[in-house]
């Protein structure tokens, strides 16, 4: 498992004080406000001040006092430290599926999830064996999981 997750992309600058805007790559945007530092770059980045706004979130960083310095900003990758984002009970972060192995509800190995794409109408695990099948990341299709064995049971219906 990764030190670092990816948790957003800086999309663009919001107004003339500094601020980004966000796009989160969770749940929900919520997710992102509990979190003090972000890491762009490779770097810590102190988080002064953010706030959801329809579902981004408008976040004033270190470093960036006015609309020039958050324009260098546009387009990096925010990430955050796992450390800081405990888990209730039951949840996970997705990227950690990459690398499992996936069955059948019979027991046949179908193969490693080796990504997982992001779409606008849900996220979806590409399964690489024999050949590449891709799930639809839901309890309809992803029937079991075992976080300690890296292995996921997957409820396969026909044309895939």
């Amino acid at each position: 498992m990764e030190k670092y997750l990816e948790a957003g992309k800086i999309i663009n600058t919001h107004g003339i004080k500094g601020e980004v805007k966000i796009e989160p790559w969770a749940d929900s945007p919520d997710f992102l406000l509990g979190f003090n530092t972000f890491y762009i770059d490779g770097s810590p980045v102190r988080v002064i001040s953010q706030r959801v706004h329809q579902r981004f979130v408008i976040a004033k960083l270190g470093g960036t006092d006015d609309m020039n310095s958050a324009e260098r900003l546009k387009n990096k990758i925010v990430y955050i430290d796992r450390d800081d984002a405990p888990l209730s009970e039951g949840e996970y972060f997705i990227s950690d599926l990459v690398g499992f192995s996936a069955f059948d509800e019979a027991g046949a190995e179908l193969g490693k999830v080796t990504e997982i794409l992001t779409r606008p109408g849900g996220d979806v695990l590409v399964i690489d064996g024999n050949r590449e099948i891709l799930v639809p990341l839901i309890p309809e299709f992803v029937v079991g999981r075992d976080m300690e064995a890296e292995r996921l049971t997957i409820r396969l219906i026909e044309g895939m």
